[in-house]
Order: C-alpha cells, then sequence, then structure tokens
C-alpha cells in the first residue's frame, strides 16, 4: 500500500462536509501514483469514485493533465500552415450518431490543416465505435504504427492518431477501473482536454453538461492553453450537431488573459437541414462513409461540410465561415479528400515497410 497516495486519498475521499480539494501539485502526484500503478487496485478504484463524487475542480483537472503530459507520448512539432487541430473525444465511442470527425480530419488534412486524434479500443461503460474501428475499415492501422511511425506520418500528411494501447499503456492500464467501477471516472474527462502534440495547437474538446464546458475553460486557463474550442457535440464528441443549434466556444489566450466567446450556429442558417445522420452498424456507415468521400449527397457527407467548414474557418484556413463550407464541400465533390486518403494509406504502408512493426495486439483482431 502507497502511504503516500493513502493521504492524498484520506483528503478527496472524506465525505461531502469533510473533504478536500486537491492541490495542482498534489492532483499530478496522485495521478502518477496510478498511473505507474504504486497505489494498489483498491486505492485506486476508492479514489476513482471518491473523486467522481467530489468533482474534480479545474486545479485538480490541471493538476492530472500535467501528469498526462509528464508520463504520456508527445508528437513532436512538424512544419505546418496552420496550428494543429487535436480532436479530444470521449474514448468510449458512439452508439447513436455517425461519427463526423474521420471524415472533418481528411477534409482538413487535404487543405493542408493537419489534424491529430487519440484513443483506444471500444471502452466502457458506453463501449461504442471507437475511432480506431473506423480508421481500420478505411485502410488505416494505426494500431499497428510505433509512436515514431506515427510522427512520419504525421509530417508527411497532416493526420495522426495516438494509440492508447500502444503509445500510453499506463492510461490504458486504468481502462478496466472503468468497466469495475461501473461509471467514468475523472480520468474520463481527461481524455476531453488532453493534447498529445507538443507544437502549436488548436485543441478541441468535446462535451455534453455545460459545468464541464466551464470546467475546461478554467482548466485551459490554468494551463495556459493559448488556443482551444469547446463544442456541445454529438454524443460528447467534437462533431457539430445539425438537429440544433451548435453550441461553441471559442477560447484564446492573449497576453495571460483568457478571451472566450459563445458562438451559436443555427445549420438552416448556412442551407443545412437539421438532420444528423443514425448510427446502424459499421458496415453500413462505412459505406455511407466511403459514398460522401466520392461526393455523394448524403446525409453524412452534408455533417462532414458542416463540420469541415467550421474547423477550417477557426484553424485558420478559411477566412470566413461560408468560405469553409464552400471550401469542404469542393474538397469533398472534387475527390480531393479521397486522394489525401489514399495518400495517408500510402505513407502508412511505407513506414510499417520500412520500420520494426511492433507486437499485434487485440485491435486487429476486432
Amino acid at each position: 500500500m502507497s502511504e503516500a497516495f493513502r493521504t492524498l486519498l484520506k483528503k478527496v475521499g472524506s465525505g461531502s462536509h469533510t473533504a478536500k480539494d486537491l492541490s495542482r501539485t498534489e492532483a499530478a502526484t496522485a495521478t502518477r501514483l496510478m498511473l505507474e500503478q504504486v497505489a494498489t487496485p483498491a486505492q485506486i478504484g476508492a479514489f476513482m469514485i471518491a473523486h467522481r463524487i467530489k468533482r474534480p475542480t479545474p486545479v485538480e483537472l490541471a493538476g492530472l493533465l500535467d501528469c498526462y503530459d509528464a508520463l504520456g507520448p508527445k508528437l513532436a512539432p512538424i512544419r505546418a500552415a496552420y496550428p494543429v487541430t487535436v480532436l479530444s473525444c470521449p474514448y468510449d465511442g458512439r452508439s447513436r450518431t455517425a461519427p463526423v470527425a474521420p471524415l472533418t480530419a481528411l477534409l482538413l488534412a487535404a487543405n493542408q490543416a493537419p489534424v491529430v486524434l487519440h484513443g483506444g479500443d471500444r471502452m466502457p461503460t458506453k463501449q461504442g465505435l471507437p475511432f480506431i474501428e473506423i480508421f481500420q475499415a478505411l485502410g488505416l492501422p494505426w494500431h499497428r504504427l510505433s509512436l515514431e511511425q506515427v510522427q512520419q506520418v504525421l509530417a508527411e500528411t497532416g493526420l495522426g492518431f495516438v494509440y492508447l494501447p500502444n503509445h500510453f499503456p499506463q492510461a490504458q492500464a486504468m481502462v478496466p477501473y472503468r468497466d469495475q467501477i461501473g461509471k467514468r471516472p475523472p480520468f474520463a474527462t481527461i481524455e476531453i482536454m488532453w493534447s498529445p502534440y507538443a507544437g502549436e495547437t488548436h485543441l478541441v474538446s468535446g462535451y455534453v453538461h455545460p459545468p464541464t464546458e466551464d470546467r475546461t475553460c478554467e482548466t485551459f486557463h490554468q494551463r495556459e492553453t493559448a488556443l482551444f474550442t469547446t463544442v456541445k457535440g454529438l454524443e460528447g464528441s467534437c462533431d457539430l450537431p445539425r438537429d440544433r443549434t451548435a453550441i461553441l466556444g471559442l477560447g484564446q489566450l492573449k497576453d495571460g488573459q483568457l478571451q472566450f466567446e459563445r458562438l451559436l450556429l443555427h445549420p438552416r442558417d448556412y442551407g443545412f437541414t437539421a438532420i444528423d445522420p443514425p448510427l446502424a452498424s459499421l458496415a453500413q456507415y462505412m459505406t455511407q462513409l466511403a459514398q460522401a468521400l466520392t461526393g455523394g449527397e448524403l446525409e453524412l457527407a452534408q455533417s462532414a461540410i458542416w463540420n469541415g467548414g467550421f474547423y477550417l474557418w477557426r484553424c485558420g484556413a478559411a477566412s470566413t465561415l461560408e468560405q469553409g463550407f464552400e471550401q469542404a464541400r469542393a474538397t469533398l465533390a472534387s475527390g480531393r479528400a479521397a486522394k489525401q486518403l489514399e495518400v495517408i494509406k500510402q505513407a502508412m504502408a511505407a513506414s510499417l515497410k520500412t520500420s520494426v512493426q511492433p507486437a499485434e495486439n487485440g485491435a486487429e483482431a476486432q
């Protein structure tokens, strides 16, 4: 048993009247002791439940992220015309609505606006469709790449994916606790705020509940995050909805002061119908995705244009929202997004051919 961790556990787990918040340093220390499994399984589970009940403060979340930065993988800065957009979405995936982020990423990469995503396999408690399965079905086996290979593909093609089981095994080791406690622990909040990229970043954080956005903004302020966007997205993702007003927060740090602007986007104001494509099965979704990439007039393609246009504007690749939407529409219609997918496939194949491949894991068997 870790006596140091026991002290921190007692602090957050003393009950609603006597529990105390951790300092940023204490939160980072607690996270390290869990990730390195110095704390016992009983201590880790107890901390996760206690911290969830108490609710982590922005200072504590900043400490958790400090530890992720210290122990986790970091992609090195690449030469790019625009900040790298990091789409931070819940790792437990999607179950009701079709994911748009993979299409958004290809649209941005085809317009020299790099994108990094991160996640793992199917995770509790939702066990929804994760990015890794979508990319595998597209012919992009990110789970087979080392971090160095991901770095190479990102630099060459403008797209990268950090795969938790291979690239951050300490965080992956915390996944079973999510199932055992039956609830999302504070680590599930970190995954929508974390960036595994070390260079100039446009960090996008999806959320469901408004209090999460408030904590996210204050956490980013604590950590002096230079440029970020919050999205009340589909199932907590970074995907802008079309069946309701898109609620967005535009944050930027200037001279040490946080500038935050609320942006409400009504799809009908820009010619989009109020429909979010449902998710029936991976096979059906992949058929729709393939058709969208070839310029098909599908609802998924419209969602890709809605999202791609916004993110092209937000990262600076389009001067206005309207230009962003037109640019995204043209990228799909011309086949440039589909061509970018082939470029990424070729870069990955070349990297795998010339480098030592990591051991196969459970992702490929899915």
